[in-house]
This record gives structure tokens, sequence and C-alpha cells, in this order.
């Protein structure tokens, strides 16, 4: 078999035969008064004759290539040659017969069908960093070759041993995913693992890690009951991803909590998170809304640092996008927040999430939006429900390129024997000290009406005096008793316009004041107080209804 004439279309062979020196050493002609050749080696500038390519035996080369070459020929593909580096590696072969009979290896890598194409194309092909039978892993070149004895042709078949590449490879992937298995479970740790649920609201989130080439971000949310029947929600996004992300994503949660307890609005909230962000990382920045739902006004108070909008979709299904205001993100600085609100009805739904449920790198981010409402807007059932069918409308899947966090919380509009649990009663406080006795007859009279027992009663009514002799005392007009009852508790707010916050002190015997809120403190099993966005505050106290009260 003629080796010379597809030897030369190896890859580097026509580099090399054009690389024959033009220059040969001039023979010795000793008695002529040439020098030695010795002598001449060091007197001339002439490179030494070496052999051309062409002359070299290529059958021994390719025998001595620690690559693995084999050469087939025909549409059978029938083995023409194999190296000692193939023997070596898979054994020895017998000429003349099909690859698929006697290179069962080459079937196993699917590698037959590449032969086919190169066989049809007259075009190299290659595969790289296929396992084959032994553990070893190679990247195959085949080569199409014209064979003399066959018309149909041939293909040489040239491995390049790569197992020390692909098992660092492996060590390299084994070694992201233990790292994104970490972060995911960081961020499942630093998520709430129940969610809180208010009296007046049902909620449900879900989260969902990007797929397995994506690194984990620093998606998060949050519910936080605050007291006197308000709700605080959180959705925020860390920007960049790993366990980094992640961890600055705890901190900021963790913070939110904190600052919620101070019932702040949430312009206030965020103005805080600002300045933490920056301390926390000046070079990681974070996107957040901070949301906050008292069921007395019927309404969702938010604030937004640069996230996505708030979509809420009302008792008719018409969705409203609630965009302004919006500032730019925590740990930019110098920004002065500001608070919107937007209606939360009976029967409203709305939902928050981040930017992984409706960027996409093909559309633009207001088209995510918009699909994103027009799925709501045909979206029922109970907030888990309305929550997988928004993350199946998104496409969102198990390898998807980006986190995805939603919440999804609902105001139900409760009627017949449901509606009874949940009442609402107020009194305008007017005029001087009989404001007070005023208001115990008719918290008195609510709470007979509300059947509550005895002594929840009594204790109720006590609180409701307690606070309107404080406010009477503290306090400026105009002022407010509010009764609220849900299928939980008893919930007692009093509101003026003065906006000096209570505290709780210990009263000397010889002190004619000062015991008010110390004894609602001792009753109650919970009380608080917070200022009100029109200039004033609200002080207020619950009780833990009985068990089959509700």
């Amino acid at each position: 078999m003629n080796f010379t004439r597809w030897s030369a279309r190896l890859p580097g062979t026509q580099r090399r035969s054009a690389a024959r020196t033009e220059h040969t050493v001039t023979p010795d002609r000793r008695g002529e008064g040439s020098v030695p050749a010795a002598r001449a080696e060091q007197l001339t500038d002439d490179p030494p004759c070496v052999p051309a390519v062409d002359d070299l035996p290529v059958r021994e080369v390719l025998d001595r290539v620690p690559a693995l070459v084999a050469l087939v020929h025909g549409p059978d593909h029938r083995v023409a040659y194999v190296n000692d580096a193939y023997v070596a590696a898979f054994g020895a072969r017998a000429v003349g017969d099909p690859a698929r009979e006697i290179l069962p290896e080459l079937d196993e890598l699917g590698l037959l069908p590449l032969l086919d194409q190169v066989l049809r194309s007259s075009k190299p092909r290659t595969v790289k960093s296929r396992k084959a039978p032994g553990g070893r892993s190679y990247t195959f070149t085949c080569t199409p070759v014209d064979m003399p004895e066959d018309s149909a042709g041939g293909v040489l078949i040239f491995a390049a041993d790569v197992t020390d590449h692909a098992e660092a490879a492996e060590r390299l992937r084994a070694s992201e995913r233990e790292q994104r298995e970490t972060a995911v479970t960081l961020q499942h740790s630093l998520l709430p693992q129940e969610l809180e649920e208010p009296d007046d609201l049902r909620i449900a989130a879900t989260y969902q890690p990007g797929g397995t080439e994506a690194a984990v971000g620093g998606d998060w949310y949050d519910v936080i009951t605050l007291g006197g029947g308000r709700t605080a929600l959180v959705i925020g996004d860390v920007m960049g991803r790993g366990v980094r992300a992640a961890a600055v994503m705890g901190q900021l949660r963790t913070a939110v909590r904190a600052y919620a307890r101070l019932d702040l609005p949430p312009h206030e909230v965020l103005q805080l998170l600002d300045g933490l962000a920056t301390e926390i990382d000046a070079n990681q920045i974070a996107t957040c809304a901070y949301a906050v739902h008292d069921p007395n006004e019927g309404r969702l108070v938010y604030a937004s640092a640069g996230h996505l909008p708030i979509l809420v979709r009302d008792e008719s299904g018409t969705v409203i996008r609630a965009d302004e205001p919006t500032g730019p993100p925590l740990g930019t600085g110098g920004w002065i927040h500001a608070s919107g609100s937007v209606p939360l009805g009976p029967g409203s739904t709305a939902v928050l999430y981040t930017d992984g449920l409706v960027e996409r790198r093909d559309a633009d981010l207001d088209e995510g939006i918009a699909a994103l409402a027009t799925a709501l807007s045909g979206a029922t059932g109970t907030p888990q429900v309305v929550c997988d069918r928004l993350v199946r409308s998104a496409g969102v899947t198990a390898d998807h390129d980006d986190d995805v966090a939603v919440l999804v919380l609902q105001h139900p509009a409760r009627t017949g024997p449901d509606g009874e649990l949940f009442r609402n009663a107020a009194l305008e406080l007017l005029g001087g000290v009989e404001a007070a006795p005023r208001a115990r007859a008719f918290a008195s009279g609510v709470l007979t009406s509300w059947r509550f027992p005895t002594e929840l009663h009594d204790l109720g009514v006590l609180a409701a005096s307690e606070l309107v002799a404080n406010s009477l005392q503290h306090g400026t007009p105009p002022m407010r008793l509010r009764l609220r009852r849900t299928d939980r508790r008893l919930i007692i707010e009093v509101t003026d316009g003065d906006d000096h916050l209570p505290r709780r002190r210990r009263a000397e015997p010889a002190d004619e004041a000062g015991r008010g809120i110390a004894i609602v403190a001792t009753i109650a099993s919970n009380w608080g107080s917070r200022r009100t966005p029109g200039g004033g505050k609200a002080v207020w106290c619950e009780f833990a209804l009985p068990r089959g009260e509700g």
C-alpha cells in the first residue's frame, strides 16, 4: 500500500515538505585544495543537510507516534492499518475486516457515523474528549485520504490522549457543582423556612435557583407581621452570584426584619438599608421592594429601590402596575426614597417578583412584565396555584439561566360565616373629659355584640380605656378609637395627632400617671406604636382569641 501518497495529507506534512534545504555542503575533495569536512562545517554558514519528509519511512513514523492512528477504506471502513499505540490501547486488529466488526471501540464511541460523513463530504471532522473503553479519554480527528486501491477513498483516524485534561476538567466541574450546592444550601437556609401567616392575607412564595450551569444569585423574599393587623412584604435581588451574593442577601434580609420591627414607613426602611448595603459590601448592590399592608386602609403602601414594579389584580381582573416611585438600587447612596401606594381591597391579588421571572436575552424587559400582567389577569385560585401558574407561563424550567423568586398575596373577599369573624368598628373621639367614658361605653357595646367571653370583654374595655386616656393626656386631636377582630385576635388601636411615641416605664408609688401603657403591656398579648404618614401616631394592642372562638 502506498503510504507516501496519503502521508502528504497528514497535518503539518506540507509545511515540513516546504522546509527542505536549498543549500547542500560541497563534497570534500581531498587533493584539490579543499578544506577537510570537519573544518568546512565550522567555516560555512550553510545549514547541514537533513533528510526530506518524502524520504522518511512513513510506516515507521506512524508506528512510533504516541497518538492512536488507524486507517480504514471503503464504504464499510475496512481496516488498512493501526499503529503500535492503537494496538497498545485496544489490542491487535486484523487488516482487511470491517471496522464495525474488529474495531468495536469506535462503535461504542459513536464514531462510525462520523466516518460515513467524512467519506461522503471529504471534509475532516473532530470530536472532543470521548471516553473510550478502559477509561482513557481521546480527542478523535477523522481526515479523508486518497486510497489508490479503493476509488471510494479512506479515512485516517487520529486520536490524541486527553485523559489528564478531561480529568482536570471533571475535577473543575465537580468543584463548581460543590460550590453551587453550597450556595444553594446557604440560599435556602437564609430564606424563610415557613412563611408567617397574617390574619387578613393569604400568601405563597417560591424560589427556584438557576440551572446547573448558572451560579446561584441573591434573590430573597420575606413576610413580616408587624402587629395591629399590619403585614410587611419584602422581595429583593442581590447583584452577582455565588456564595458571596447569598451571604449578602442573608445580611440584608436580617436587617430588613430588624428595621421592620421599628414599624417605619417603607421609604425609611429602604433609606436605612441603603446605608447598610454600602457598609456590607461597597462593590455589591441590590434591588429591593418593601411594602406594608394595612387591612383598615385597604391599600398596599410600598417603596422600591431599583426593583421591578408590583402587580396588583383587583376583583374584576384588571391588573394595576405600581411603577412609581422607584429609587436607585441599595448601595448606591445619596438618594431620598419615597413611598407610594396601590389599592389592595378584598378580592385583590398582588405579585412581587425578581427579574429572573420576566427578563429574557431576546426580549425587552417591559415585554416580560406585560406578559406577566396578562398571565396574572387570568390566574385564579389559591396563592400557591397562582404562583405556580405564573412561573409556568413565564417558561421557567429546571435549567433556567437565572434565579427566580415570586411572592403572591391575596386579600380574600370574605362573606357568610367567614365574614362574621372579621369585623371593624371605629369612634371619633371628640370633646374633653367625656371622651373617655364614651370610649369605654363604645368598646363595651362593640365587644358584647361580637359575643366575646366575659373575661376577654373586660380586658378589651380596660385596654381601650387606658389607650384613650393616654391619648387624651399626651396627644392632640384628631383622635380615633378603632376596634378590629379577626379569626385569631382582637386588635384595639388609638390614633392622635401627636407624633411622640409612648414608652413603657416603671411608675413610682407617688406618681399619679405613667401606668397606662404598663397596664396595657401586662394584660395584652402584644402592643406597639408607630408614626402615621400624615403626622401623629397610632398606639395599639392585641389579644389572642381563645381556641374555637374564631
